[in-house]
């Protein structure tokens, strides 16, 4: 086995991240232990060794004023070739390999581990969780807990086992000279603990304030730069940069608290550090003029308060960053530990689509008692037939789409597919099942044969283009050049697509959609960012996509939903129509108003949620 890959860094969780510190450090850090134990033990015999390095000094000065000089390196040549490889060969041995299992086996795979569990509880949300906070807040938090959980790891194997090691050899080692120097050396550790105990629950919370503080700016910062055409199109880059410098302000005030406990633990600890070698060499010196201890002792003796007293500052340092560690990964807890608002049931089986028939019974979504959503829907949707939805802003139609998604579960009522209620079935297999194109198209920051492949990730390049071409997507793909050289398919096309006109976004979309080819589509306003010579010419790629699946579009330019088997019009979130294009009309209600208002134009452009 190799050494860097002792620990795997993608492992799962068992089961979510708990809320409590000790508890949500043992979740993250599971199959860790092993390669963490191992370097704690090499940690722990590097501690050691520092002792023995001070016991050899000593050693060799004794056996030096014990020996003639003109005969020394003679009677001690064992002696001296013995200390050369304990310096030269063994000590630089473990220093290395403890060094390695730090460096190279715990840290960078404990970042990943960490890292990707808690990434993989977060993609595993409700939308409502992403929709209540900044995205750039959510990611700080998960690589602050992750930096954090990692940091606490490595340093307590490379300072609290070395640290402990050496500390507890020099108490053995400072008794074989005088027990009074032991008992010194032990009073002065119980007053170097009370130090840390006074300081650290306060330099704790201090970290926990400035850690929320600082991802609130991230947030804040992000959320800017993410709608930097609209801060642009409103003039508003002032009153950006108040609310950017407002969090910065609260993010500095919070770094002060921290930095003055910092301050005042720091001179404190350095005062306690200067008490010890002195105390140390001094009861030693006074026992040399007694006759009670060797000039080696009094090296020994000078050597261990030097390098106490120096590893002090060091383990209090590395202890005031644990603690603000602590402090950090308890904050990012409080936002990532949270319950998955719409997990799948504990027997949620894959979904069998056989014919694609959708039913809502009696359903009511309304967001918590608002104005939106459905109210005692019934809808049937037969196996291969073409719905289409119309309605004013807020009438429901995205509503009823997010619930056949499964976005959101029904308030009352059920949604099912060929017979299967919706919260029996995985998320997952629901939604790899639906094909959709929205109006809003959803773009990554990646090339644009990813974006299209996205649709089916095992896509061949051939099948890709095919798909870009039925969409009329191919000749501005061709023409697409971004700020790296890169061309055509291999063109990144920028966050959230901003590289690309609205029509050209969801030509994209389109062209994923065929690729995905699933039995169910949604078009939500598909060709509405498309001028109608475009859309006249992917019409007919449109009916190949919909052939022989149960699809249902929604759009304000109804002219797109004549050739439609059924259309319902939505009022207040109930049907208070449906039928064919000819039906409606004929009716002479609502959908013949929309109708007669158009003259080719729109309904009123809606946003349900």
């Amino acid at each position: 086995m190799k050494f860097a890959d002792w620990i795997d860094p993608f492992s799962r969780a068992a089961g979510p991240p708990p809320s409590t510190l000790i508890a949500f450090l043992r979740w993250a850090l599971r199959g860790s232990f092993g390669a963490m134990g191992a370097g704690a033990v090499v940690s722990t015999i590097a501690g050691v060794l520092e002792v023995l390095a001070a016991l050899i000094l000593g050693r060799v000065i004794d056996s030096a004023l014990a020996s003639d000089s003109t005969t020394y390196f003679g009677e001690n040549a064992w002696l001296l070739i013995g200390v050369a490889l304990f310096f030269v060969v063994f000590r630089p041995l473990v220093l290395g390999l403890s060094g390695m299992m730090q460096s190279v086996v715990v840290a960078p795979a404990v970042y990943n581990l960490v890292l990707s569990r808690l990434h993989r509880h977060t993609l595993g949300q409700a939308v409502t969780f992403f929709d209540n906070d900044f995205a750039g807040r959510i990611s700080q938090k998960q690589m602050q807990a992750a930096r954090a959980t990692t940091d606490l790891g490595v340093d307590t194997i490379n300072t609290v086992f070395y640290a402990l090691a050496s500390v507890v050899g020099s108490i053995i080692l400072l008794t074989d000279i005088d027990i009074w120097s032991a008992v010194v050396l032990a009073i002065w550790m119980l007053a170097y603990i009370g130090l840390i105990r006074a300081f650290m629950p306060r330099i704790r919370e201090t970290s926990k304030l400035r850690a929320g503080s600082r991802a609130m700016v991230t947030g804040q910062v992000v959320d800017t730069i993410t709608n930097i055409k609209t801060v642009k199109l409103f003039a508003h880059a002032d009153h950006e940069d108040r609310a950017a410098t407002d969090a910065m302000e609260k993010f500095r005030l919070d770094s002060l608290g921290f930095g003055w406990v910092s301050a005042g633990f720091r001179f404190w600890l350095m005062t306690l550090a200067g008490v010890l070698p002195v105390l140390l060499v001094g009861i030693t010196l006074y026992l040399w003029q007694q006759g009670a201890a060797s000039a080696g002792d009094i090296a020994v003796a000078g050597t261990i308060g030097l390098r106490l007293a120096q590893m002090t500052g060091w383990v209090s340092f590395t202890l005031m960053g644990m603690y603000s560690n602590v402090g950090e990964v308890e904050d990012a807890v409080k936002t990532l530990s949270k319950p998955h608002a719409l997990p799948d049931a504990a027997d949620a089986v894959d979904l069998d689509l056989s014919a694609g028939r959708i039913a809502l019974d009696n359903v009511t979504f309304t967001y918590g008692g608002g104005t939106g959503g459905l109210r005692d829907v019934t809808l049937h949707i037969a196996s291969g037939e073409k719905l289409g939805i119309v309605g004013g802003s807020g009438a429901g139609k995205s509503t009823l789409v997010a619930l056949l998604l499964r976005l959101y579960d029904p308030e009352k009522g059920s949604v099912s597919i060929d017979g299967q209620d919706l919260r029996q079935v995985g998320q997952e297999s629901l939604r790899r099942k639906i094909g959709m194109v929205t109006q809003e198209t959803a773009m990554f920051n990646r090339s644009a044969r990813d974006n299209i492949r996205y649709g089916a990730p095992d896509a061949t390049d051939d099948q890709i283009k095919a798909a870009a071409a039925r969409a009329e997507a191919e000749e501005f793909i061709a023409n697409i050049r971004d700020h790296a050289g890169r061309k055509g398919y291999d063109a990144h096309l920028g966050e959230r697509g901003v590289k690309l006109s609205g029509g050209q976004r969801q030509r994209i979309a389109i062209a994923r959609a065929i690729l995905k080819d699933a039995p169910i589509l949604i078009l939500d306003e598909a060709t509405s960012a498309l001028d109608s010579e475009v859309e006249a010419s992917i019409q007919d790629a449109l009916d190949a996509v919909m052939e022989g699946k149960t699809v249902i579009a929604i759009a304000h330019r109804l002219s797109t939903l004549r050739q439609m088997d059924r259309i319902i019009v939505l009022d207040g979130g109930r049907i208070v129509e449906q039928g064919d294009h000819d039906d409606l009309l004929a009716q002479e209600g609502l959908y013949a108003r929309y109708w007669n208002r158009q003259s080719g134009g729109f309904i009123s452009v809606e946003d349900d949620a």
